[in-house]
């Protein structure tokens, strides 16, 4: 029987523990999409407790307390940050099968030193320990970070973001993490979104005009891309839990349909309501524009797709969005989104691009789909995101790797992303090496690959780090 989360965690053979120990485990990290705070990384923020560090902000824990019986008031309630985190602890043991139970034992092992198993017996143990190493100085933000061997940040932010703590990270020369922004556009084109309205008054205080047309809109998006790209941004990401897109062009040529698309914008700003094609109309246009304008600055373009959002209504009117109320969609796209990248293709300007899904129902649409897109003399231009969200987890991983191995490159794959609120989430990228480790191992073990060790490491450090720095040019 293998002890609990040893140093050979996940690495069931041989090859699996030569791969891991001698190429992947000190590889640094290139954190390419995050929820991370720019503001706490900036004013290098210190925690006042384990529970603000732990527990401020996932929505992973809060699904796994809910589910256990714990009242919202020892979640995001106004209960003491011990009792929440006793909460908490109380519940970790009974998460057998649940990544939860992983990760935290590797965040309490990696950042605090503590082997204790977390329960309702050892939890004030390990919040005095916790709580006593967080009042030092290499706990706090910036130690954090530095600790992981984390070489570039991209977090997440919206175009109108005056990006002010981005630039007092550019200019702050004693911190040599990288923070750029990300351009997260999607209040832009999410017309029918109770948000739009409110949000285009926030976007002409930005640029300094009114935006009362669809030509104007494309202006200010654009102003503000070339904005965020003066402050280093090279990445976008788009959230689009389902694709709804009707090419923009004119039939039968490229050439943009301004009219129509301007009519639905009128009635988006007025609050009327709009039928599904008009929405896919205003998408379609929005997003065919965004592609051009990023592939002309060499940027690369996320898309998310698949998330069923804010499905509880009483919770989300009492405590707002991402807070843990979202699953997996299963409506089906792959006819939208091959519209999208060839409208794109046709007039050669779709950018680099990453496609992540949350149902795993459609790994072989995205595996296949991005074989349909590549060249141009850029590797792996077309990716199939990492498992994401509620799939990255082992069996989510796995499964991700191997559609990705079966149907196009993962030896091309630009690797993990932590895609998290929380400064201790690091270790999620030595969990994906060693699974990958583990998958790549097998193989190998199993007479299906050459045991070439030197080439299987290069792989290995290609796809945890190499890849996505050549890739993204960080």
């Amino acid at each position: 029987m293998k002890k609990f989360l040893d140093e050979n965690f996940m690495l069931q053979n041989e090859t699996a523990v030569k791969l891991y120990h001698d190429y992947a485990k000190d590889m640094p990290i290139i954190d390419y999409h995050c929820h991370l705070s720019p503001k706490e990384i900036a004013e290098d923020k210190k925690y006042k407790n384990i529970t603000e560090i732990w527990l401020g902000g996932d929505h992973y824990k809060w699904r796994v307390m809910r589910s256990f019986g714990i009242t919202e008031d020892f979640i995001t309630g106004d209960q003491d940050d011990y009792l929440k985190f006793k909460a908490f602890a109380k519940a970790v043991p009974f998460t057998i099968g649940n990544p939860m139970y992983h990760w935290t034992h590797l965040e309490l092992q990696r950042y605090f030193g503590i082997d204790t198993l977390l329960s309702e017996e050892t939890a004030d143990e390990i919040w005095e320990k916790c709580n006593t190493l967080l009042n030092q100085d290499d706990f706090s933000a910036r130690q954090l970070i530095t600790r992981s061997k984390v070489d570039v940040i991209c977090t997440t932010d919206d175009p109108i973001d005056d990006l002010e703590y981005h630039k007092q990270l550019a200019a702050d020369d004693s911190f040599a993490t990288k923070v750029y922004p990300t351009y997260r556009p999607d209040k832009s084109f999410n017309i029918a979104n109770e948000t739009f309205i409110p949000w285009i008054k926030s976007l002409e205080e930005a640029v300094g005009y009114t935006v009362d047309s669809i030509q104007k809109l494309l202006k200010a998006l654009e102003e503000r891309i070339d904005y965020f790209h003066e402050v280093g941004c090279r990445l976008s990401d788009h959230a689009l839990d389902t694709i709804e897109y009707h090419t923009p062009y004119i039939e039968g040529t490229t050439n943009i349909d301004y009219a129509r698309a301007n009519q639905v914008y009128k009635k988006g700003l007025v609050g009327d309501v709009l039928t599904e094609e008009e929405v896919a109309i205003h998408k379609g246009l929005v997003l065919n524009f965004l592609g051009k304008a990023y592939a002309k600055r060499g940027w690369t373009m996320q898309i998310h797709i698949g998330a069923l959002r804010n499905n509880n209504r009483r919770m989300h009117k009492a405590i707002g969005p991402d807070t843990g109320f979202d699953s997996v969609h299963d409506s089906t796209f792959a006819p939208a989104l091959s519209a999208l990248l060839n409208d794109l293709d046709t007039t050669d300007e779709l950018p680099k691009t990453i496609l992540y899904v949350l149902n795993p129902r459609d790994n072989y649409v995205i595996g296949t789909m991005i074989g349909n897109f590549q060249g141009g003399g850029t590797k792996g231009k077309i990716q199939f995101g990492s498992g994401w969200w509620f799939c990255d987890q082992k069996e989510g991983m796995q499964d991700q790797m191997s559609a990705l191995a079966n149907l196009g490159l993962l030896s091309a794959f630009v690797g993990m992303l932590t895609d998290s609120r929380s400064f201790l989430s690091y270790t999620r990228h030595e969990y994906f090496r060693r699974i990958l480790c583990n998958y790549l191992g097998t193989l190998v073990e199993d007479g299906e690959y050459p045991n070439d060790e030197k080439f299987l490491g290069q792989i290995v450090q290609d796809i945890s780090y190499n890849n996505a720095k050549a890739y993204f040019g960080l």
